[in-house]
């Protein structure tokens, strides 16, 4: 076996987009012992579960959960719903827009890719306008669906999926809208029903702070009744035999088990903070990155300021310096982990990862071994990111206001005497 705890003392900063840090009473609850998945006790669990998830899609249709990484829920979402040889309009923002087509080739789909060209289209969101242009071309409806990447990963930006709804609508077509925001949800503002998303596809390793191993299709009643009449091959994936099961808190197959205790804990977690607190620390702790980047005199690799991502950031590296070896420095003297550069970005770019399980405390952190790994690796900074980092954490933070029936704890006795004397 590889020596798997070889990091020194202190903590490991695993800062990458994904998987993040898994937090201790996650990590505890998943070390329960494991129950018979027949049993009482789990279709407890399996309700709890299956109910809390559709509060975090923001959906009061049926959510599958499958034993499986997002790259599963993908081919879930296409099998279920897609024929051989149907065409679907696919929107290329990164290196994972590009992986889900490559699925769809091999699934016997003809993918579209639509975007802007070269580097520019993976710096910018979605842009709607060019899916409807394009869906207003299709007068035959040979589209089935349009499949987008809510938050790209491999480059941190965030698109607009509200505004891709209403392309389709003011194209008058029919076709699914299918969404992965893998790493987007429980840490980007997400909305299934309200957007009118009819598939979407997520994982368990990014917002959720769980460890990789589950995955999701949230599912509209239109994505059912298309589910009815695809003929591509699948059988673990199917919607129909799982969310028949779901319904008394069972699975067709053995589910994750252990995996599930954890996301029981997860779901608590987010419960007792608030989703839409979530979605504001997220925001605050991505403002203040974005602050230390544009200190240090370095360039975003998101260009649009409203498509900036909440769960990461992509530091573009200055001509001839290469993003990769500033990695590796900083992973061997600082004992911290960053997100490489995807495709076409590879070398180019690294990525700071401050989502799920991330505080102020934890950003500082990071940004202090980026600031001291970019120093080390010779590149000119034009100022302090940490500094800068800090003003704007300490001028957004909220002061914890005393509750108004919140008495002040007793003073010690022999303290009070002496004033009083």
């Amino acid at each position: 076996m590889p020596d798997l705890n070889f990091h020194p003392s202190g903590r490991h900063y695993l800062q990458i987009p994904g998987p993040s840090p898994v937090p201790d009473r996650i990590l505890r609850a998943i070390s329960y012992p494991t129950i018979d998945h027949r049993g009482p006790e789990f279709g407890a669990l399996g309700r709890k579960v299956l109910a809390g998830i559709r509060g975090v899609f923001k959906t009061e249709h049926p959510v599958v959960i499958y034993p499986a990484s997002g790259t599963g829920a993908w081919e879930a979402a296409l099998s279920n719903t897609m024929n051989k040889g149907d065409a679907v309009l696919m929107y290329e923002t990164g290196h994972f827009a590009s992986l889900w087509k490559n699925m769809a080739e091999r699934l016997g789909l003809q993918p579209e890719f639509l975007g802007m060209s070269g580097l520019e289209g993976w710096r910018r969101g979605v842009q709607a306008d060019m899916i409807e242009a394009r869906l207003r071309k299709d007068v035959r409806h040979e589209i089935k669906a349009v499949c987008v990447v809510h938050n790209e990963t491999s480059t941190g930006v965030t698109s607009d999926i509200g505004a891709v709804r209403r392309a389709i609508d003011a194209a008058g077509h029919p076709a699914l809208l299918m969404v992965d925001t893998i790493s987007g949800l429980a840490s980007a503002d997400y909305r299934h029903d309200e957007w009118g998303v009819d598939v979407t596809i997520s994982g368990s390793q990014k917002g959720l702070m769980l460890p990789p191993g589950i995955s999701f299709n949230a599912v509209s009643p239109k994505a059912l009744e298309v589910a009815k009449r695809a003929t591509l091959p699948k059988s673990f994936w199917a919607w129909d035999e799982i969310i028949e099961m779901n319904k008394t808190g069972y699975w067709p197959y053995t589910p994750s088990t252990n995996l599930l205790y954890g996301l029981s804990e997860a779901l608590d977690m987010i419960t007792h903070e608030g989703l839409d607190n979530v979605f504001e620390r997220h925001q605050h702790l991505a403002a203040a990155c974005r602050a230390a980047v544009r200190a240090w005199g370095l360039e975003i690799q998101c260009v649009e300021e409203a498509c900036h991502s909440p769960v990461l950031t992509g530091v573009m590296m200055p001509t001839g310096v290469d993003a990769d070896r500033v990695r590796k420095l900083i992973y061997e003297n600082f004992n911290m982990s960053l997100g490489a550069g995807l495709g076409k970005v590879k070398g180019l770019m690294f990525r700071i990862g401050h989502l799920g399980d991330c505080n102020h405390l934890t950003l500082v952190a990071t940004l202090g071994g980026c600031q001291m790994g970019l120093r080390m690796s010779g590149v000119q900074l034009k100022g302090d990111g940490v500094a800068a980092a800090l003003d704007y954490l300490q001028g957004a933070a909220k002061p914890v206001a005393r509750h108004p029936h919140e008495h002040a704890p007793p003073a010690n006795q022999a303290l009070q005497a002496r004033l009083a004397g």
